[in-house]
This record gives C-alpha cells, sequence and structure tokens, in this order.
C-alpha cells in the first residue's frame, strides 16, 4: 500500500510544481484560449497547456515503478502521441480530421502493444452458465478503437467549465483504482497504481484550474486524460470476470459518455455535423437552469461520484442486484436528459455570460 502512496504523492507533487511553470510556458508560445464566442462561459484571455503539466506529473510515477511491459510502453507512445498533438492544437488550432487521424494512430500503437478488449463477459450466465463469456476474435481489434478514441473525445467535449473535466476525470480514476484494488486480475495491483497515478496528476493540477481558473488543461489534457481513463479500463476493468463487466467503465466514465451521446444524437437530429459546437451541453443546460459556475460543477461532480459508486456495487453485488442498479441508473439518466432537453435540437433560450 506504501507503494501507491508513494506513486500517489509523486504525482501530485510534481503536477502542483510543474503547472506554475507551463502557466508561464503557454503564454510565451501564445497558448491562449480567447473567449471570442457566446459558447465561451470565461470572460478574459486563459493560458492553456495545464494538460502537459498532468502528463508529466503522471509520468514522473511512471518513473518512479519502473519496469514496464511492452504493452505499458504502447500505451506510453500513445500518449506522448496525443500530447504532442495536444501542445500544437493549444497553440493553433488544428483540422478536426488531422486530430482524429493522430487519435486513431495512439488508439493503434496501444492496440498493437496488448491493450484489446478480447472478451467481453455474458451478463445472463446466471441463466445461461454454459456460456460465461463471449470471445471477440477479430473483433476485439475495431471495438478496442471505437472505445479508445470515444473515450478521449468524450472527456474533450465535457471540458467546458473550470475544473469540470480534470474533476470528473479524478473520479472517474479513483472508481477504476477501487475496482481494480479488489480485482483478482494477476496486473490489477499495477493497473490501480495507473489509475491513482493519474488521480493523483490531476488532483495536483486542479487548485489551478478550479474556478476562476488560472489555466485551462486546453486539448493537452483532456485529450490525455480521456486515452488514459480509455487503456487503464481496457486493461483493468474489462479483463474482470464479473458478468456487468462491460457497464463498469461506462458507468466509471459515464457523465462524458452520457454527455457526448446525447451530443451526438442532438447533432444527428438537427442536421448538423458531428465535429459541430453547440450549447447544448450539460453545463450549458446547468447554467442555463440558473446553477452558478461553480454550483453547476459541483452538481456534476456528485453525479459522476454517483455513477463511480455504481460501478464499484456493479462488481460487489450479486448479478440480480446488479441488474436492479442498472435499471434505476438508467431511468435516472433518462428522466435527466429529458427534464434537460439534453437532445433537444435547439439551442436554449437564456443567454450565457461569455
Amino acid at each position: 500500500m506504501m507503494k501507491y502512496l508513494i506513486a500517489f504523492l509523486i504525482a501530485v507533487t510534481v503536477s502542483y510544481l510543474v503547472t506554475p511553470l507551463v502557466r508561464r510556458l503557454a503564454v510565451y508560445v501564445g497558448a491562449m484560449d480567447v473567449p471570442k464566442d457566446e459558447r465561451r462561459v470565461h470572460k478574459v484571455p486563459t493560458p492553456r497547456l495545464g494538460g502537459l503539466a498532468i502528463y508529466l506529473g503522471f509520468m514522473a510515477g511512471i518513473l518512479y515503478l519502473g519496469n514496464l511491459t511492452p504493452r505499458m510502453t504502447g500505451v506510453l507512445i500513445g500518449a506522448t502521441m496525443i500530447i504532442i498533438l495536444g501542445f500544437f492544437d493549444d497553440i493553433k488550432p488544428l483540422s478536426a480530421k488531422f486530430k482524429f487521424a493522430v487519435q486513431m494512430a495512439a488508439a493503434v500503437v496501444a492496440i498493437n502493444g496488448g491493450v484489446r478488449i478480447d472478451f467481453l463477459s455474458n451478463p445472463l450466465n446466471f441463466m445461461f452458465q454454459n456460456v460465461p463469456y463471449f470471445n471477440l476474435g477479430i473483433w476485439a481489434y475495431p471495438l478496442t478503437l471505437v472505445w479508445i478514441v470515444g473515450v478521449t473525445n468524450a472527456i474533450n467535449l465535457i471540458d467546458g467549465l473550470d475544473g469540470l473535466a480534470a474533476g470528473v476525470s479524478t473520479i472517474s480514476s479513483i472508481t477504476l483504482f477501487v475496482v481494480a484494488f479488489n480485482m483478482a486480475h494477476p496486473e490489477a495491483a499495477f493497473i490501480a497504481m495507473l489509475a491513482m497515478m493519474l488521480a493523483g496528476a490531476t488532483i495536483g493540477f486542479l487548485p489551478y484550474n478550479f474556478n476562476p481558473a488560472k489555466i485551462f488543461m486546453g486539448d493537452t489534457g483532456s485529450l490525455f486524460l480521456g486515452y488514459m481513463l480509455s487503456t487503464i479500463s481496457v486493461m483493468g476493468v474489462l479483463k474482470s470476470a464479473a458478468a456487468l463487466s462491460i457497464l463498469v467503465p461506462i458507468f466509471a466514465i459515464g457523465l462524458p459518455i452520457f454527455d457526448t451521446l446525447c451530443a451526438m444524437i442532438r447533432r444527428f437530429l438537427s442536421g448538423k455535423s458531428m465535429m459541430a459546437p453547440d450549447k447544448g451541453h450539460l453545463h450549458h443546460r446547468l447554467l442555463d437552469a440558473g446553477l452558478s459556475h461553480r454550483q453547476a460543477v459541483l452538481t456534476l461532480y456528485s453525479i459522476s461520484a454517483v455513477l463511480g459508486f455504481s460501478a464499484v456495487a456493479l462488481v460487489e453485488v450479486t448479478v440480480k442486484v446488479a441488474f436492479i442498479l442498472v435499471f434505476a441508473v438508467f431511468l435516472l439518466v433518462s428522466m435527466g436528459a429529458k427534464y434537460l432537453g439534453l437532445v433537444e435540437t435547439g439551442e436554449s433560450s437564456n443567454k450565457i455570460d461569455a
């Protein structure tokens, strides 16, 4: 347990100490987020590149661990590709197609290194006990690719308020840590440590990012966090033999995944491109409902924490109780989406201070 604590403290400390230096670098290279449209909630130009501090904090913990496996080496190469992509995009926005191509390439590097969803547990195993899991075979490659790229972009899309993506990613990382720590998987301890270091690196950055933010994580941070959360969940949680293991990472990273799915539905119904930005995201709707910036962020933290708790419970409870829990969560999520109008095609009527 001491090793977990040391790795966590290294990640927190390095991230916290490096962030002011990264802020100066962002100002020097012109990586500034200037509010130009009503979608922006902040009012003054703010440095980006904060994700670089998160990356350095995480990598400091990795250096402490040492003895990297080929699979983890592939993940880190892909993560470095993502960081380089985000760095240049935060300085001068790159085309969506190019960014998507690099994300795909980074995912392929991780997959070739051995990060794959090779099988899915059968959720109806209590009824059909002769089929405990489904071997995906060749389908493991495209499914893993969709998962990694999808989660990478989900974290990117939710990064719309000070401290939101950082806090939600921290909660998701802690959830993955708890699940992996309690697993019997041979590499569970290492996966748990990765999740804890990711949480530590993000926590070290959060004091500078919480409202009012002194620095944004930018695409450098949101893409990196999404990439790492997706790969950690594949290496750890999805290797579980629990009947509903497929839902554990979906719940753990549930808030950004839910927001992204609603955005895709909303844009499809309105005939817009999937890449087209809008003001229909969950954080926008909460602001329109009258919540302050901090209230909206703390509300989303709470929702993410409840989903995280549900993810842990899915592994610990019986299958029948797990099905009841899943039904309750999906019912509440559906009611929330309807109440906030998350899939409505029209922009909200209230203007957001920008």
